[in-house]
């Protein structure tokens, strides 16, 4: 019980303290459709955001970060209207489900299938099937990362690309750097992110007890990375994931890999999307936009600002 209400306190705080922080400058004029993906056993929840014109666009697979346990489309709205809004992509927001209501492996599960579902359909709201990129932040770029993984094999050639920011490839380790300089935040701590992996892990159906590395779950101890799309790996530098995203980074590269690397200075965890439009988001945002428009062959659009 006590977990319970610590998950649900944790949740709301997030959600309340991001829609302040983007009060009266969310990008409103970005159309969006609420669909679900319908399976036997489930459903999952997807949200588009649609630029104006007619395509048809290239999309952005976009799975939201909170440890696997905060975080939804509500608390993610203002950073896909943005991403929509400044990238003249079409953004497909995935509400997988978390933890710990559902533990490992739920979230990559869903998350794949939100891909399979994406390649087959989205034709039909404008967008390229032949121009898809997987993305998220944190947890979320955690699970875009895992989902290139799992589509080279099961959706050969579907991804193009792979926009990873400040995401999470290893369970936690104690003697990280970027942990212990870290340990206390600003954002996120060591403590949280315990918690998360704990919450997450727990009464999974697939792992053995005391286990802490799997496939699915740890991109950095993945198998083979060679033929994975090309990636661009955001960090943050006063961030205890820090280390684990440009050691992933250069493993990507190492196994033959295009990957861009940026490590921001001064910023924390969440500086894209829920700390608010400030001069790190926009600078980000503004990275993400050149690296999709070089991806696709496009212009960079000129940034809007908010």
């Amino acid at each position: 019980m006590k977990n319970k209400i610590k998950t649900a306190v944790f949740r709301n705080f997030i959600k309340a303290s991001t829609r302040l922080a983007w009060i009266g400058k969310t990008a409103t004029q970005i159309a969006t459709l609420d669909l679900a993906v319908e399976l036997e056993d489930r459903h999952i929840p997807l949200r588009l955001y649609l630029p104006p014109g007619d395509g048809p666009f290239p999309v952005v697979v976009y799975y939201h970060g909170g440890g696997w346990v905060i975080g939804d489309l509500a608390t993610y709205d203002p950073l896909c209207r943005d991403l929509c809004d400044r990238s003249d992509t079409i953004v497909v927001a995935v509400d997988y489900r978390r933890a710990p209501e559902s533990p490992f492996p739920a979230a990559p599960d869903d998350c794949l299938a939100a891909l399979s579902w994406v390649a087959k359909h989205i034709e039909l709201y404008g967008g390229r099937a032949d121009s898809i990129v997987v993305a998220g932040d944190s947890a979320g770029g955690n699970l875009a990362a895992i989902t290139a993984i799992q589509a080279r094999t099961q959706l050969p050639g579907l991804v193009k690309g792979q926009i990873l920011i400040y995401p999470v490839t290893d369970h936690y380790s104690p003697g990280t750097a970027s942990y212990i300089e870290n340990a206390k935040g600003p954002v996120l701590t060591r403590a949280i992110m315990i918690w998360f992996w704990d919450s997450y892990l727990a009464n999974s159906p697939i792992l053995d007890a005391g286990q802490l590395r799997h496939p699915l779950a740890t991109p950095l101890h993945a198998g083979e990375l060679s033929g994975l799309p090309p990636a661009l790996v955001i960090t943050a530098e006063r961030d205890p994931l820090r280390d684990e995203g440009i050691a992933y980074a250069d493993r990507m590269t190492e196994e033959g890999v295009t990957v861009t690397q940026s490590l921001y200075p001064g910023t924390s965890h969440g500086f894209i999307g829920l700390q608010g439009p400030n001069r790190h988001h926009k600078e980000g945002m503004m990275e993400i936009c050149a690296w999709l428009a070089a991806l696709f062959g496009r212009k960079a659009e000129t940034p809007i600002e908010l």
